[in-house]
């Protein structure tokens, strides 16, 4: 599982203070292979990591543009993964690369969420932050292995927290987006990597 924090403040009294603070986990196996974030998009207009596992490249867990779309994605425990079902990081990608308003698009994957294993999905535009349902999650699992992959970082053989995520939008609209990313498989190896931007209107 993974986990967010977040705290919107649309109309910041201080210039001081943050429009958006944003911290992520994103808890996965270690051998499964993916990018960390970076600019991308037909004119690097789109800032987040991708997924690079067979059949789901390109898809993400996190990403913002540069025009302030910002979409999150958590995957949650269920007894049995459909096999076949689509694969969740599309959803993520599609929200910021489509210029379709955030309300418009959740209702659309709340039609369609039957065709994706459990998931809770973030989506706003910066420039207006609309408040999105988050729905309930983990009421029918048991309480031990929730706790075991609930927990702020996990650590099992193979699984775990990979990467951390950071963003900060600032009442001017400037942004940084920090990312420490596990190296090579190895829990004890890290990279961390920083990039900054303004909104642009």
């Amino acid at each position: 599982m993974c986990i967010i924090f977040f705290k919107f403040d649309p109309r910041p009294v201080s210039k001081n203070a943050y429009r958006l603070i944003l911290a992520a986990n994103r808890d996965e196996f270690y051998n499964r292979p993916s990018k960390s974030a970076d600019f991308w998009g037909s004119h690097n207009e789109i800032l987040s990591g991708l997924d690079m596992e067979e059949g789901k490249e390109g898809g993400t867990w996190l990403g913002i543009t540069m025009h302030g779309k910002l979409a999150a994605l958590t995957n949650y425990l269920q007894p049995r993964l459909d096999l076949e079902a689509r694969g969740r990081g599309e959803l993520v990608t599609h929200f910021l690369t489509t210029g379709v308003d955030s309300l418009s698009y959740l209702k659309k994957v709340s039609a369609e969420g039957h065709l994706y294993n459990g998931f809770n999905l973030v989506a706003a535009d910066l420039r207006q932050l609309p408040d999105p349902a988050i729905e309930d999650q983990g009421q029918e699992y048991v309480q031990p292995i929730l706790n075991k992959y609930a927990a702020v970082c996990v650590r099992c053989p193979g699984y775990g927290t990979r990467t951390n995520t950071i963003i900060l939008v600032d009442a001017d609209g400037h942004v940084t987006f920090t990312e420490r990313s596990m190296l090579d498989k190895d829990p004890s190896r890290w990279e961390i990597s920083t990039h900054e931007f303004t909104l642009q209107s």
